[in-house]
């Protein structure tokens, strides 16, 4: 990124993510280079992780891409992987950057909610109420399995939006014992159907429905939604927090910021070190389990 005398900002280039600055593999962009995207899921940076990027070897090419194209500036857009690697090289070689908070999951701490993070709920929340009908008509039980390796924000999401009965997260210890007992007393009661929520880092949807199905003896059945999340169309929530954080990542820039994540809190666009950001994001829980049980 290249700043002229009266402040617009050219962007001189757009790389595949930190191994695209090992690659040298640098695209020149214009205003035409983004129209008509604002619709698509995904990211046009084909953006990617990068083991080698971690080694002295893998910093030294991203820096000669860098210096190679006289490029001033970064802005990184991720989660606190991309802030981690941020953090540690930008500061290192003395190149101004700034985060943008986009990540599914919402785990990046000190920002209440990131880019994508409301598209994937609510595409993981259409595909609970579809299998809410066959649930029903069929009168079993679905084991849901959905994105979060370490945070279950998207599974506390949707079970809570999607009325579902249970929801499984890494954050929380549960017994399964306890859950088909829940089972078991409901279809008693006339219960003929039940959806439980689990987060990929919990379990695994096709072990969790399997031992459900050995302890209870009622028809379970598993559904991996998996990288259906990671798509769709944005939300309108989505596409607003992308143009308004990129607006402000820019302006950031300019005005001499660095090693600093742009996000919303409060409803407000914030600015939170990378040093805080990157650090484990609580969520709490108590109060949302709380509303679960007794909306269900």
């Amino acid at each position: 990124m290249r700043t002229a005398t009266n402040q617009k900002v050219e962007v001189m280039g757009v790389f595949r993510g930190w191994w695209g600055l090992m690659n040298e593999e640098l695209k020149v962009f214009d205003h035409r280079s983004v129209s008509g995207i604002i619709n698509q899921g995904g990211t046009i940076l084909k953006t990617t992780r990068c083991q080698e990027f971690s080694t002295a070897e893998g910093e030294k090419r991203a820096l000669n891409t860098i210096q190679k194209n006289k490029i001033e500036g970064l802005i990184v857009i991720g989660g606190n992987g991309s802030f981690s690697a941020a953090h540690k090289f930008c500061p290192k070689f003395k190149i101004p950057c700034i985060g943008i908070a986009a990540s599914i999951d919402n785990d990046v701490n000190g920002i209440d909610v990131t880019i994508g993070v409301d598209t994937a709920v609510n595409t993981a929340l259409n595909a609970i109420d579809n299998i809410r009908d066959t649930a029903t008509s069929m009168e079993r039980i679905y084991v849901v399995e959905v994105m979060g390796r370490d945070c279950g924000f998207i599974a506390l999401a949707v079970a809570l939006a999607g009325g579902c009965e249970e929801v499984l997260i890494p954050e929380k210890k549960f017994d399964l014992n306890d859950v088909c007992h829940n089972i078991v007393q409901g279809n008693l009661k006339g219960k003929i159907s039940w959806i439980i929520v689990v987060a990929e880092g919990a379990g695994k949807a096709e072990d969790i429905a399997r031992q459900i199905k050995e302890i209870t003896t009622l028809d379970t059945r598993p559904v991996v939604l998996g990288h259906i999340q990671r798509g769709g169309r944005p939300t309108a929530m989505s596409r607003d927090l992308a143009l308004r954080l990129g607006y402000e990542a820019v302006n950031c820039l300019l005005r001499g910021e660095t090693d600093k994540a742009v996000g919303m809190s409060a409803g407000k666009v914030c600015l939170v070190d990378f040093e805080t950001a990157i650090k484990k994001k609580e969520i709490k829980l108590e109060k949302i389990y709380e509303l679960i049980k007794i909306l269900t």
